[in-house]
């Protein structure tokens, strides 16, 4: 960790790393050099079985018959978008496109096609790569819909086609790049209700994800579980650039099934098992109902928010040790602090680490931008290389969220103690996170409004055993309306919006909870739904 003794809210920048500026091609020709014949990249089936493998030198390989195939069909600079599951092919069209000087644009594949077309036509993507069925649905009649009349419908490829995928590799030649070229966009909802395009560089994603995993002492040959998806940054920046970039193996889960997962953990004994709260809760129970040995696990990571000391003493009872916990935006690539393998006690528990290596985070004043004093509440804030290029096509929107002298406002709430460890209090924005998944009640409402019975709705997190928060919608009934049924409500959600956005409690008030100004306080509604006096 690091000895700090702060006067105020504020870390410095930290050079404990190795810091060069590096290009995704560069970082995975570097691996390759020192180790061709190591394993790179796992398959983990949906069974729990290894399928396919890839040594270093045969993930080069791959990578660049795809990007070869990509700048055949592509000029410098397109945006593709990729929609998918957790497949080795994605990580082939991330790693090309990157070689061919492409964007990616991610895109969840549980997206309806009213979502998918947003993405399309917000990010101006000239195509669409795809997997064709993710769990049990088909992605075709989806993207179809979505991208007809758009310039994606140009290009609609079947991933998992390998003669469609590398079609005119011959034909196209690597591009080269440079470390602060745009090279993603991943989409993230705010609070207008519209999601916005986060635009990432290959030297934020390369340097900060190699960082949290040199933090987390991952050696070259050790094998980093991943059932993160791929289409966030956890999955496809964490995971995938961060594990190759330490020169050690990633084991893609294609579908998280925890039965599956720990037996393949008895089995293969990784050294490392990533997932959000809800996935590593559902491991342990697993292994507990089968009897799994999964103690050849040396670390156990986690995203978001602090971890319940329940689930960290469950893990140490099943795993023998903590889990470690990683705090980031997507704005950040993902990173923002990250616990170190030494903590212990309350750091691990009731903080969420230190700041990342070669950035500045500071707890900043929500009034005037001051920094805070230390143990003072205000907004977390962060600057540093690894901080989006902004938001696409939307200057308002990133002039909102980095200020003039280039900190970046999380909209978070916290706190900094004199060693340098920061806890989370609340959330300036009303973000839902939902199983480590980030939902917006703006864009929620705003489909929700459509519906003619609605006056008003208002929608707010509430707490939930399993997945930690989940929603509850708030509405007032139009006047001379029926009232509509919970299932006529849900089935209208879902026609609109993808499944995990779905609220789970329907609650129908005459009146709503209303500050000084006027607004609804959302929060005054959630603290009335615990009590259950709404």
């Amino acid at each position: 960790m690091y000895q700090l003794n702060l006067a105020e809210a504020y870390c410095p920048a930290q050079a404990d790393t190795d810091y060069r500026e590096q290009t995704i091609d560069a970082m995975l020709r570097e691996q390759v050099a020192a180790r061709p014949d190591a394993m790179a990249l796992r398959e983990l089936v949906a069974d729990g079985t290894v399928g396919r493998s890839w040594t270093y030198a045969q993930l080069l390989k791959d990578a660049e018959r795809c990007g070869r195939a990509l700048a055949a069909r592509h000029v410098a600079g397109t945006r593709i978008a990729i929609m998918g599951g957790n497949c080795p092919e994605w990580v082939m069209v991330q790693l090309g496109a990157a070689m061919a000087a492409l964007v990616i644009v991610t895109v969840n594949p549980s997206f309806i096609a009213r979502e998918v077309r947003y993405v399309l036509e917000q990010s101006g993507a000239g195509a669409v790569y795809y997997q064709p069925h993710v769990r049990s649905s088909a992605l075709r009649p989806v993207i179809d819909e979505a991208a007809a009349g758009t310039a994606a419908s140009d290009f609609i490829i079947d991933i998992e086609d390998h003669a469609e995928l590398f079609a005119g590799e011959g034909d196209g030649e690597l591009r080269e790049t440079q470390p602060r070229d745009i090279c993603m966009i991943q989409y993230t909802s705010g609070t207008t209700g519209f999601p916005k395009g986060v635009l990432l560089h290959q030297h934020g994603l390369v340097q900060s994800n190699r960082d949290v995993f040199e933090r987390w002492e991952l050696s070259a040959g050790e094998t980093v579980m991943c059932p993160f998806p791929l289409f966030h940054t956890a999955g496809s920046a964490v995971c995938v650039l961060g594990v190759l970039g330490r020169g050690a193996t990633i084991m893609l889960v294609s579908l998280f099934d925890p039965v599956a997962v720990a037996k393949a953990i008895e089995r293969e004994r990784p050294e490392i098992l990533g997932g959000v709260s809800t996935m590593i809760f559902a491991v342990i129970e697993a292994a507990k109902a089968t009897g799994t040995d999964v103690s050849a696990v040396k670390k156990v990571i986690s995203g978001g928010a602090m971890v319940q000391p329940e689930l960290n003493r469950a893990a140490q009872e099943v795993f023998g040790v903590p889990i470690l916990i990683v705090y980031g935006q997507t704005e950040t690539s993902p990173t923002i602090t990250a616990a170190w393998p030494t903590d212990t006690g309350s750091d691990l528990t009731e903080t969420i680490g230190q700041a990342g290596s070669h950035m500045e985070v500071a707890i900043r004043s929500p009034s005037d931008n001051s920094i805070c004093a230390v143990d003072e509440q205000g907004e977390i804030c962060m600057r540093g290389f690894n901080m989006m290029v902004g938001y696409n096509d939307n200057p308002a929107a990133t002039a909102e969220t980095i200020d003039k002298d280039g900190w970046l406002h999380t909209g978070d709430l916290g706190t900094m103690c004199a060693r340098g460890y920061v806890r989370i209090t609340g959330r300036v924005k009303e973000m839902i996170i939902r199983g480590g998944e980030n939902l917006f009640p703006a864009e929620i409402e705003a489909a929700l409004l459509e519906h003619p019975a609605i006056a008003e709705v208002a929608c707010a997190g509430v707490p939930d055993e399993k997945w930690g928060e989940i929603v509850a919608c708030f509405m007032r009934l139009a006047e001379g309306a029926e009232r509509p049924a919970d299932d006529e409500l849900k089935a209208f959600i879902r026609e609109r919006l993808s499944p995990q956005k779905t609220p789970a409690h329907w609650v129908w008030l005459e009146e709503f909870p209303l500050t000084g100004s006027g607004k609804i306080q959302k929060f005054a509604l959630a603290e009335q739904f615990a009590k259950g006096s709404v």
